[in-house]
Order: structure tokens, then sequence, then C-alpha cells
């Protein structure tokens, strides 16, 4: 890796699948100073954390292993499980016209479906923001207006320390304050606390994901 790294990387980067190989491992402006890193190359994160591990025979194999607050709830999801999931639900977000290049903000309690979503964005070519769920209207507000993002992906509410934080009330007061870029919430139903839905604005996750494809072609992404 030191005497000769880009014959080290070029053999790190053969574990992923590549849609179109690279040009050049890396290429250095030492005035700038910058760096590019497999100039010419395309792939997609989604598809190297799922589809190459399904086509090497693992889909059966556990991909995530999911614990809630109470010690009784729990699930595992293999990598076909997995993939089903986030195609559909990348199916979601272009049928609601998310597209490559699009931001998405994700303010979601610790749920499989936060793993979903940014598998999903990546999938499509989305710029995915994760916001912590405990973060505040106004810097959810702020982190939605740096971004100027398309769409919003948060939940009813998420469990801590015993109480149910209310992610939707939370979000409501931040996309009330301006976000103009908002078009779409889409709301995981988490806590079946009472919440409001905007008309027009806001769409339950499992409706998002109704009747759509568990195939989704992964996006062509420039590798730097």
């Amino acid at each position: 890796s030191i005497e000769d790294p880009e014959s080290f990387w070029a053999e790190q980067a053969e574990r992923l699948h590549w849609i179109k190989r690279w040009d050049k491992v890396c290429e250095w402006d030492f005035e700038e100073p910058a760096i590019k890193w497999f100039e010419g190359g395309k792939l997609n994160a989604s598809a190297n954390c799922l589809d190459r591990h399904i086509e090497a025979g693992r889909g059966d194999e556990v991909a995530i292993i999911w614990e809630g607050n109470d010690p009784s709830e729990s699930m595992k999801l293999t990598y076909q499980e997995l993939y089903s999931e986030v195609c559909r639900f990348a199916s979601g977000l272009r049928s609601l016209g998310v597209a490559k290049g699009d931001r998405v903000c994700i303010y979601l309690p610790m749920v499989v479906e936060l793993a979903v979503a940014v598998l999903a964005c990546a999938r499509i070519g989305a710029i995915h923001s994760v916001v912590f769920g405990g973060f505040s209207a106004e810097a959810l507000k702020d982190r939605v207006e740096d971004t100027q993002a398309k769409l919003v992906i948060t939940a009813d509410g998420g469990h801590r320390g015993g109480k149910i934080i209310p992610l939707k009330n939370t979000a409501d007061q931040a996309l009330s304050k301006g976000c103009d870029s908002v078009e779409t919430v889409i709301v995981f139903q988490r806590c079946k606390n009472d919440i409001s839905m905007q008309d027009g604005r806001d769409i339950w996750w499992h409706d998002a994901e109704q009747e759509q494809s568990a195939e989704c072609e992964p996006e062509p992404m420039n590798a730097t």
C-alpha cells in the first residue's frame, strides 16, 4: 500500500461490483491539492451492499439483526429480504418523482427502515442526509434548507428512555418555518401515536411502497 498504492487499491477495488471499470486508480493534483479516485468508473453503493452478496449465493444469510427498546422486539432480515424491501421503497421514491441528484432528508428512529431508506436512496442516485432523531425542529429545518431536500422521510414517533419521541410533530414544526423545497413527506408508522397528515404532501410508508416492484435497477454512479 505504501510502495505501490495504485496496485494495492486496484486489488481492493476488485472486491466490489463495477458497472463500468475505472480508467485510472488515482490522479493527484498537488497544486489544488486534490485527488480523484477510480476516475471513469461507475458503480452503485446499494448494489454492492446487496446484489453482489445475493449473486454470490449468500441471499439466505442474515444481513441485519435488529433489536428494539423492548428485548422481546427483534428482527432478522436476510440479504434477499432486505434487497426486496429496498427495491420496493426505491421504486416508491421514483414513483413520487425522486430522481438522481435529488436530495432526501431522513429523520427516523433506529429502525430497520432507516437502513432501507439509505440503501434505497443510494440505489436511485438520490443524495441522502441522515438527521439524528433527537434533533430539534430548528436543527431539522436547517438541514432541510441547506440541502434543499425534495422529500423528507420520518416516523410518527420513536422510543427513547421509555417515552415516545413525537418525530412527525417535530418534522411538521420544522417544515412550517419555510422549507419550500419539500414536496413530499413519507411517514413510517412506528409508535401509532396521534399525528396529523397533510393532504397532498404526507404519505404513509406502507402506501408509498404498496404494489411496487421488488426489482429496481441500480443507478450507475461515478466512482469518485
